[in-house]
């Protein structure tokens, strides 16, 4: 596939007049996908895809198009030309981009992950064979993804890596369910079945009657899962430096000092963890770490080429949108096998889901717990906790309320496949917390 790519560049690079730049990014996957239900296999398929984004770039007017491609270069050749013609047509009519950044530092990468998955034959059978006796729904995905750029400069980049993300569901009753996953860039037959081990045990527990506990403040345990929605809602423009600079980001108060987070809080865009790519699709090369949070204070923002322009600033590899891609938190000291008895009693959330800011210049969040929350009591758990809903802010709950982090982190990839499979994703850790606020 790297050769493919680059040939295609070649060419593109010859079409070219004089005074024309062009830049090329390739999106490309061979994926598996299985759906399960009832733990049998209801929907596998194979997707073999290609996407080209070809743009033409004359003075500060440029236009481009995105199209699929065969991957036989005898097809596809005649269809890069057409786009060329098609691109060079619309230019004349098109405005200049007084904010056009493009990467003129050539800076070639290849970044090739290694991994180590099996026959998706056989994690299928170890699926099967671990689901049997219980109601499982979910949904394998495994396979080979691809990212290319390249520019009429000469710059050249690659990334490929093979991984596997499996999200299932075990179904006690109705809307009761334990949801899990397992995801990572190699097939670890013991780690899987003892993860699913840990969703049978809590779905005996569903079994109990449920109870209700009225609103207030609780000792809670975040699971991994959990933190991660929390955490992702920073993406909704908190780490812009765009947002930070126009006051709309949640962050803002962190910004401004008037709030912090607890000293163990770290939080990275870190694309060493091959999540991502190392470059994006105007050029712009990642460094390996950027420092976002450190010790519980702003220290650093996603910068794309386009608000480096406006602000002067340098870019630092972030996407159109400013979001991490590749969010690494650090872990902190409690095992596992020491969250219940550190929670005592409270609440043990596994999920969280439809959460949205209920003020956003306080970075207060609101949502529900969802599957497979607990009451605990005396580090036990009791029985199954009906659904809530919590209200509060993240400089409570990652700032005083914070007070363990776990040894243990998860990899949780970003599972989205609307057009494509995604890249990108976080590692992060459970978080023991002192109180947190349940409106109801």
């Amino acid at each position: 596939m790297q050769d493919y790519f680059l040939s295609l560049a070649a060419h593109i690079e010859m079409q070219l007049a004089a005074n024309e730049v062009s830049t090329t990014w390739l999106s490309a996957e061979s994926s598996d996908f299985v759906r399960f239900n009832h733990s049998a296999i209801r929907q596998p398929g194979h997707v073999l895809q290609l996407i080209l984004n070809l743009q033409l770039i004359k003075g500060q007017t440029h236009a481009a198009m995105s199209f699929n491609l065969s991957g036989k270069t005898e097809m596809d050749l005649p269809r890069i030309n057409a786009a060329i013609e098609d691109l060079r047509t619309q230019l004349p009519d098109l405005p200049a981009d007084p904010h056009l950044m493009i990467a003129t530092e050539v800076n070639n990468s290849v970044q090739i992950l290694p991994s180590s998955l099996p026959p998706v034959s056989a994690i299928l059978e170890q699926i099967l064979a671990a689901a049997n006796g219980v109601d499982m729904v979910g949904l394998l995905t495994t396979g080979t993804q691809y990212r290319g750029f390249a520019n009429s400069y000469g710059q050249r980049n690659w990334y490929e890596t093979s991984n596997i993300n499996f999200d299932w569901s075990l179904f006690h009753s109705t809307d009761k369910a334990v949801k899990s996953n397992y995801a990572g860039f190699h097939w670890d037959e013991a780690e899987f079945l003892k993860k699913f081990a840990d969703a049978r045990q809590k779905l005996a527990l569903l079994a109990r009657p449920p109870v209700t506990v009225a609103a207030g403040n609780y000792r809670a345990y975040l699971s991994p899962t959990a933190l991660n929605e929390l955490i992702m809602m920073l993406n909704w423009g908190g780490l812009s430096e765009k947002s930070l600079r126009t006051r709309h980001s949640c962050l803002r108060r962190l910004q401004s000092g008037e709030a912090s987070m607890h000293a163990m809080v770290d939080i990275c865009e870190d694309s060493r963890a091959g999540l991502e790519p190392g470059f994006q699709a105007q050029g712009f090369i990642k460094p390996d770490v950027i420092p976002l949070i450190q010790a519980g204070k702003l220290s650093g923002s996603m910068i794309s080429p386009r608000s480096a322009k406006e602000f002067g600033l340098i870019a630092n590899g972030a996407p159109d949108d400013e979001s991490a891609k590749s969010l690494i938190m650090r872990a902190g000291t409690l095992a596992n096998v020491d969250i219940l008895k550190e929670l005592g009693t409270g609440i043990y959330i596994s999920n969280l889901w439809y959460l949205n800011f209920s003020d956003r210049a306080t970075c207060r969040i609101t949502g529900m717990t969802r599957f497979a929350t607990f009451w605990v009591e005396n580090g036990e758990i009791k029985a199954p906790l009906n659904v809530m809903r919590f209200d509060d802010s993240l400089f409570r709950i990652l700032g005083d309320n914070l007070l363990k982090l776990t040894q243990e982190t998860e990899v949780i990839m970003d599972d989205r496949s609307y057009g494509e499979r995604h890249t990108g994703g976080a590692v992060v850790p459970g978080a023991l917390l002192k109180e947190m606020y349940f409106a109801l």
